[in-house]
């Protein structure tokens, strides 16, 4: 496996498929007032955050995992600095104590963190600066949730790579814009089980646990439960839809499971993976099958967000419901033209749904846009296809994917800013 392109979708999924602890907007903002306080270098007197619309969107609705129950910016930040763990990035409140909590809770009541609305910014944005000791530090995160670009000690810009963490020579990151669907599936065909294991095989332990703990027990709205009640002997489509939703459900209502994530999103990575498993296992295909069809539904996944963008008012679950149908093609050997026309079926479906931000409510999204997908399986096998010209799309389904991506990413720029304002009461 040599050619520029194999190399490259390796590096995506390397760089994409990622444990986080909880939905992944709150730990970015712990994770950026952990290094901000460790920067610091003393403790924390106050603290500042400053975050883009799209931040405080899916932040406001759901629980800070590892907080007892709490919610917010504040509430994220604060935590982060009474008791994360820099270094474990996107698990960066995997460290929390009771003791943590309690001191989190004390502060929250207090003026200890102020919180504030940055607009003209990267939709991921975040800003966390403290005080203590006589010192300042400041720590920027932009458009990934760990990506830190700024960084300040007492007016002082510092170098990002000599952060602890960073390494000092930045590795080659994947071209997204060399992504297709017909590469993506040649990738899979030909890629070492190997190289993707090691990726993969997390995926589906973590997301897998999550989900079925979100079936035990009454998380959030409960819709992974409530689609199995009554059901003795449920389709193998909705125990694909019933176990993903649980795990959103789990995830949203605060979990302290890991998952892996997909395009910077815990429920994307949920809704991508765990369908084609539950498909693997009711099909008893082999291990290695299985890891190439995740490899088609997260890459898939990923090629859609990357006309999107990583936050907006689009539900990126379609965009993972998509890849996980796609994946589930390649695992029963269904032809490219299926996969093909299942894209177009559900993205020409769906891909209105907007994302009014992390909450229990985005379970019944992934149940729903996983319906639709399973349907654009069905309508393919049946050679029915949406068609050229009808709505957005387009007669090759690499441009319907831009089309939809271009609606995502600026058509619903005003309605992400409504949202907000829905959401803030103004």
């Amino acid at each position: 496996m040599d050619t520029e392109y194999d190399q490259n979708h390796l590096r995506i999924l390397k760089e994409e498929l990622i444990v986080a602890l909880g939905c992944t907007e709150p730990i970015a903002i712990a994770y950026a007032a952990a290094r901000a306080r460790d920067l610091l270098g003393a403790v924390p007197e106050r603290c500042s955050v400053r975050c883009s619309g799209n931040i405080i969107k899916n932040v406001m609705g759901v629980t800070v995992p590892n907080s007892g129950g709490m919610r917010g910016v504040a509430t994220a930040a604060i935590l982060g600095i009474v008791g994360g763990e820099a270094d474990r990035e996107l698990e960066v409140l995997e460290s929390v104590t009771d003791e943590h909590r309690a001191r989190a809770l004390e502060l929250s009541e207090s003026d200890f963190c102020t919180c504030e609305l940055v607009r003209n910014v990267a939709n991921l944005y975040i800003e966390t600066e403290v005080w203590g000791g006589g010192h300042q530090a400041l720590v920027e995160i932009q458009n990934t949730h760990k990506n830190i670009t700024h960084m300040v000690k007492d007016g002082k810009e510092l170098p990002i790579q000599k952060i602890q963490g960073c390494t000092d020579a930045p590795i080659p990151k994947g071209d997204r814009s060399l992504l297709t669907l017909k590469n993506i599936v040649e990738f899979a065909d030909e890629v070492s089980v190997d190289e993707i294991a090691p990726i993969l095989e997390p995926q589906i332990k973590y997301n897998m646990a999550i989900c079925e703990e979100g079936l035990a027990h009454p998380y959030g709205a409960e819709v992974g439960r409530v689609l199995l009640d009554g059901s003795h002997e449920p389709t193998i489509g909705l125990r694909a839809r019933a176990y993903a939703a649980a795990g959103s459900d789990a995830r949203m209502g605060g979990c302290p499971l890991p998952v892996v994530i997909n395009s910077g999103s815990g429920n994307q990575g949920i809704t991508v993976s765990v369908p084609v498993v539950i498909y693997a296992r009711e099909y008893q295909a082999p291990r290695e099958k299985l890891l190439r069809a995740l490899t088609v539904s997260n890459l898939v996944a990923i090629l859609q967000k990357r006309y999107i963008g990583s936050l907006s008012a689009y539900c990126g679950v379609v965009s993972a419901a998509c890849g996980a149908a796609c994946g589930i093609c390649y695992l029963l050997d269904y032809p490219y033209s299926v996969l093909c026309d299942t894209v177009t079926n559900t993205i020409a479906t769906v891909s209105g749904m907007v994302c009014d931000g992390a909450k229990s409510s985005c379970a019944a999204k992934i149940s729903t846009a996983l319906q639709t997908a399973l349907l654009g399986i069905k309508m393919g096998l049946h050679h029915c296809s949406f068609q050229p010209g009808e709505g957005l799309v387009d007669d090759n389904v690499e441009t319907t994917i831009r089309n939809i991506g271009r609606m995502g990413r600026e058509g619903m720029k005003s309605t992400d800013l409504e949202i907000l304002n829905i959401m803030l009461g103004k």
